[in-house]
């Protein structure tokens, strides 16, 4: 006797399949339709696209993109965060975990020149830190158009211990939208509300151990 399950499955499968194929069959019947000056206009709109990324990305390195750099001052992190659009900026000691966390950002500044990826020492930037309620380290600030949108407090969020992936930290990275990715992480964003809340209270909790 057939499995009613397995069947569902095989028939939903089957739909799901002649819906791609009707959808791939439409795309190449709107293709053949195109004549040359479709195609032009095509050819066109593209390579101004292209164009237009290409000087975003060597604008972007013209700015330190593509490379995880330390910030000497407070007053260099104000003005990098005013010539970035996002920026993620590690707040960091000399201790093994922040170690760890400069490991996976080094990763991530290379793959996502789109965002700057910065650390700078706390200890030695009290009224940033003050400002902005560092008191775990390692913290990375998510910053968008100068605004600190979010933060990533220690390893709480990436399994709360130091062997977590650089897919892992991506992901979460994502979830503030201040780098560009198509994993499932990102399609459903946290609301900043929420977030923030669990970091203040992930802050409380953890700020005897330092």
């Amino acid at each position: 006797m057939e499995n009613p399950i397995q069947e569902i499955l095989e028939k939903n499968l089957l739909t799901v399949a002649k819906a791609m194929e009707d959808k791939l069959d439409d795309e190449i019947a709107s293709l053949e339709k195109l004549d040359e000056d479709d195609l032009e206009v095509l050819r066109e709109r593209r390579l101004k696209q292209m164009k237009k990324m290409a000087e975003k990305k060597k604008r972007w390195m013209s700015l330190g993109h593509g490379e995880y750099s330390e910030i000497p001052s407070e007053k260099d992190f104000f003005s990098a965060v005013k010539a970035s659009e996002r920026v993620v900026c590690h707040f960091y000691r000399e201790n093994w975990p922040c170690k760890v966390m400069d490991k996976h950002m080094s990763v991530l500044a290379k793959q996502h020149i789109e965002t700057r990826f910065v650390k700078i020492q706390a200890e030695k930037s009290p009224f940033l830190a003050e400002r902005l309620k560092i008191v775990v380290l390692p913290t990375l600030a998510l910053i968008k158009n100068t605004k600190v949108d979010d933060y990533v407090v220690g390893f709480n969020e990436l399994g709360g211990k130091d062997d977590f992936s650089t897919d892992d930290l991506e992901e979460r990275i994502a979830r503030a939208q201040v780098i560009h990715y198509e994993g499932e992480s990102s399609l459903k964003p946290k609301s900043t509300t929420q977030v923030r809340r669990s970091v203040r209270q992930s802050a409380q909790s953890d700020s005897d151990s330092e």
